[in-house]
């Protein structure tokens, strides 16, 4: 069995097919079929199981995947103690940030991180989406969702708490929604996925109520959400973050506030890969943002995907 072909399994199965593989390692795709054929015949197994899609490892190769990571994390780490020697700490972290949260109150802990270790690359994605979150060239990920996906590592990052809210002067003019049910036919602003019907879920004590939505005004850009509030357009439902200096100052009024809302989850997470191996930068950053996120707790051990 060649160390090269058992590394060559591993970016295939990370890559999920052959031709995504060659690209990453800058191979033509024959010559990676080849080292997963010789890989095969040595072992005497099928390793992967091919579909039109994807390739899949059998329980032999997902063996093998495991001691090829395991030894891929060990090549780099020593790289990196090689590379490092006598210098400040360096390398490299993706992050992709929601792009409300990542905007409205990270961006000034990634500033004050930077601040810290200018020798660290910070390359930070504004983004949203839930599929493929952690991509070769993310470390890590942030989200709001109700249960972190089961492969990744999930660490807590606090609750979310939402808001009914709206401007004074929109107030004063068509007051605001007194009941759940008076959301059905209020100017909503609040954020929206393509394709799928907004329920907003409530919670009082025991007692869960649903309603669905039919905003006005629909982003996923919450500085503009937060305009269009400032300007009297409607009733919006946003994360307190968003207006929380506004409502401080009175600017904004906030509604139904004996209850506990949520739209897309009311758990924050930090999400990463369980066996990609993680820099120093990486490691650092890690700890930085969950303890900006979580300064009055102690930080929760991460929470590891089911075997």
């Amino acid at each position: 069995m060649e160390l090269t072909s058992l590394t060559v399994l591993v970016d295939i199965l990370d890559a999920g097919n052959l031709s995504q593989a060659a690209r990453n390692l800058k191979m033509s795709r024959a010559n990676v079929s080849y080292h997963l054929n010789q890989l095969e015949k040595s072992v005497g197994v099928q390793l992967v199981r091919r579909t039109t899609r994807r390739v899949e490892p059998t329980e032999v190769g997902l063996r093998l995947y495991q001691h090829g990571r395991a030894i891929q994390n060990e090549m780099l780490a020593a790289r990196e103690t090689i590379a490092t020697l006598g210098q400040g700490l360096q390398g490299r972290v993706g992050l992709s940030v929601p792009s409300g949260y990542g905007q409205m109150v990270m961006s000034d802990w990634l500033i004050d991180f930077k601040r810290l270790y200018p020798g660290i690359v910070l390359d930070v994605r504004f983004e949203n989406r839930v599929d493929d979150l952690i991509r070769d060239e993310v470390d890590i990920a942030i989200r709001v969702m109700p249960e972190p996906p089961p492969t990744l590592v999930a660490r807590d990052m606090g609750v979310v708490h939402y808001v009914a809210c709206a401007s004074r002067g929109y107030a004063q003019q068509h007051g605001l929604p007194t009941g759940l049910e008076a959301l059905r036919t209020a100017p909503l602003i609040t954020a929206g996925v393509v394709g799928r019907q907004l329920r907003l879920r409530a919670y009082q004590g025991e007692r869960r109520e649903e309603v669905t939505l039919e905003p006005t005004l629909i982003s996923e850009h919450f500085p503009f959400l937060r305009q269009g509030i400032l300007a009297g357009l409607g009733v919006g439902l946003v994360p307190d973050y968003v207006v929380q200096d506004a409502v401080a100052s009175g600017e904004v009024l906030t509604t139904l506030d004996e209850w506990r809302l949520s739209i897309f989850g009311t758990q924050m997470f930090m999400l990463y890969m369980p066996d990609r191996h993680q820099t120093r930068a990486v490691r650092t950053c890690i700890e930085y943002l969950l303890g900006r996120a979580l300064p009055a707790t102690e930080t929760p051990a991460p929470s590891l995907p089911a075997p």
